[in-house]
This record gives C-alpha cells, sequence and structure tokens, in this order.
C-alpha cells in the first residue's frame, strides 16, 4: 500500500490515502456507460454516480455521456441483486456502493450471494470512525478509556447512528478486542436517530460517540468535545493533527466508511483495468476534492485488487462481530 498526502479542504481537514492501481487500459472505451445509484434521486450513492458521470464526460475519458439509473430498494439490495443475476458480463457498468452495502452483505440479507459475486472497483473517499468524549470526561487518552471498558464494560455507554451490529457500532468492538476485550457482548451500545449521536453525547444520555469525524468537528473545532483517537491510517492535518490514531497508540484497528463502485462479475479484465483508470484520474483532480468537501468526506483512493481483497476481508470481520454478538446465525 502506497500513502501519500494531497492538499485537499475538508472544513479543517486534510487527508489522503493513496493505493497503487492499474493504468488504463488503452485497447477498451465503453460503448453505453452505466452507473446505477441503488437509491432515489439526492442521496449519496446518487451524487456519486453523478458527479462520476459528469467528470468522465468534462475530462473526456469517455466517448458519450454515462448514464445514471436510480435503482432504490433494500439498502442497495436490489441494485445488489440485478447486478449479479441480471449483468454478470456488462463492461459498461458501474454500481455505486459504501460501507454500509459490505455491512448488507454480512448480514446475509441478499438470498444466495456474496461480496465475491461482483468485482470491487474502487473508493474514492470515505468519513474515518472516531472516539470522542465530552470535554469534561475523565477519561484524558484513549487507554484510560480502554482501561475502564476491561474494568467495569458495563459502566461505558457508546452512541452512534448505525444499528446494533453497523459500523458505528462494529468499530469500537474492534477497538476493544485489539484492547483485550474478548467478551464483546458486554459492551453497551445505542443506536440513535440518524444525526442525533452527537446531541446525545453532549447531553450525557451517552459516554462515547463511535461515528465518523465529519458529524462531530463542529464540536470539536468548539471545545466542547474531545477525540481519543481516530481510525484512520495516518493523522489527520490541520486542526486535527494532534490526534493520534488508534494504530499509533498501540491498536491496529482503521476503519473508514467508504464511498466507491463495484462491477460485475464477470467484467473483463481490460475494462476493469480501465475503470479503475479513469477513476484515479477524477480521483486526483480539484473538481473531485469539491465533490468530496460537498459530502463531508476525506480523500481515500483504494482500487483494483487491493480493495477488492480489502471489500471481501472486510465482510468477514462484520459476519464474525455479528455472528457472536447473535445478529447472525
Amino acid at each position: 500500500m502506497r500513502l501519500s498526502k494531497h492538499t485537499v479542504a475538508f472544513g479543517t481537514l486534510l487527508l489522503a490515502v493513496t493505493v497503487a492501481a492499474p493504468a488504463t487500459a488503452q485497447d477498451f472505451r465503453p460503448e453505453s456507460a452505466e452507473c446505477i445509484a441503488p437509491a432515489k434521486p439526492g442521496g449519496g450513492w446518487d451524487l456519486t454516480c453523478r458527479a462520476t458521470a459528469r467528470l468522465l464526460t468534462e475530462f473526456d475519458l469517455i466517448d458519450s455521456p454515462m448514464q445514471v439509473r436510480n435503482m432504490p430498494g433494500g439498502g442497495g439490495g436490489v441494485a445488489f441483486m440485478y447486478t449479479v443475476g441480471e449483468q454478470g458480463e456488462n463492461d459498461d457498468l458501474l454500481v455505486a456502493a459504501s460501507g454500509g452495502t459490505t455491512l448488507m452483505l454480512a448480514r446475509g440479507e441478499l438470498p444466495d450471494v456474496t461480496s465475491q459475486d461482483v468485482r470491487w472497483v474502487g473508493a474514492m473517499g470515505a468519513d474515518f470512525p472516531v472516539i470522542a468524549v465530552r470535554a469534561d470526561a475523565p477519561w484524558q487518552t484513549l487507554e484510560e478509556f480502554l482501561q475502564q471498558l476491561r474494568d467495569d464494560p458495563r459502566s461505558i455507554v457508546m452512541g452512534g447512528g448505525s444499528a446494533i451490529g453497523g459500523t458505528d457500532h462494529i468499530r469500537p468492538l474492534q477497538l476493544a478486542r485489539a484492547a483485550g476485550i474478548q467478551d464483546v457482548r458486554n459492551l453497551r451500545y445505542i443506536s440513535f436517530e440518524a444525526g442525533t449521536a452527537v446531541t446525545e453525547l453532549l447531553a450525557g444520555r451517552s459516554h462515547v460517540f463511535t461515528a465518523g469525524v465529519s458529524e462531530i468537528a463542529p464540536q470539536f473545532e468548539a471545545g466542547e468535545v474531545r477525540i481519543l483517537a481516530v481510525m484512520a491510517p495516518e493523522r489527520l492535518p490541520g486542526e486535527f493533527s494532534e490526534i493520534p490514531t488508534a494504530t499509533e497508540q498501540g491498536y491496529d484497528v482503521v476503519g473508514p466508511n467508504w464511498r466507491g463502485f463495484y462491477a460485475p462479475s464477470g467484467m473483463s479484465d481490460e475494462a476493469y483495468d480501465f475503470w479503475v483508470g479513469v477513476l484515479e484520474q477524477i480521483e486526483t483532480s480539484d473538481e473531485w476534492a469539491d465533490v468530496r468537501l460537498q459530502n463531508g468526506l476525506a480523500p481515500l483512493w483504494m482500487a483494483g485488487q487491493e480493495f477488492d481483497d480489502y471489500v471481501n476481508s472486510e465482510v468477514a470481520t462484520f459476519i464474525e462481530f455479528a455472528t457472536e454478538l447473535g445478529i447472525i446465525e
């Protein structure tokens, strides 16, 4: 894995993670490029598709405009089943996805399919989770927080916006496991309504916020919260530069909530390399930096076989924790 930094604004956050990817395949050009957004117009997947389609044309990377088709249903499940069942060898198709897609697959919500039934093309942005507490909380460091979890796991209530078994729940459990806490079923987590987890933390209805840094950035800048760790591969520059990563504190847990694309499993290698290549050209552009800024994302570029391996590994990790928690059998 190759890491580098671009000077890209994310409020006060500047970060980029770059992974080497194949060059654009010169012997393939899509005839009828299409991007499926597995949701109604206006959502994150829709915006990802439409921004990518626009820049593919603006940068003259395809010969005719990419069409965007909205296919809502099942939290992305309808689009996934359509891709697997009817578009298995379509070289012209991309489907927008995110970390939530891996959760859907890990929970077994789709019959007779797995994450290996598509090809994962690339991630082009992410929101990194944090461990954050109120400014007056007793824990000054991540180690102090984890030590109390070891000593009295029921004394701390963690809160996030995802459901039980979602990313905001699983990431701190991974951290706890890395800290030597074997029975994560004893840890307390509350799933709050979307957008309210920060409010609930400040009101004292939870002790720890476990969601993405973008959600809590204003409160951090205002001095209302303390961030004990960020689950990113490197420190976040700017006003976040003093926040240590979990990894540098001895706990190797990195958990981006990424945004990106997958493709049909039967896509040719030439087409797959083409899409990886053109997406990389878009991801490194100033125009895409603006897209990330508008969507509250930090830069993340991970593509090709390494991204495919990463997603399948993430699904296996979520399956392990969901099984242990009794969410799935």
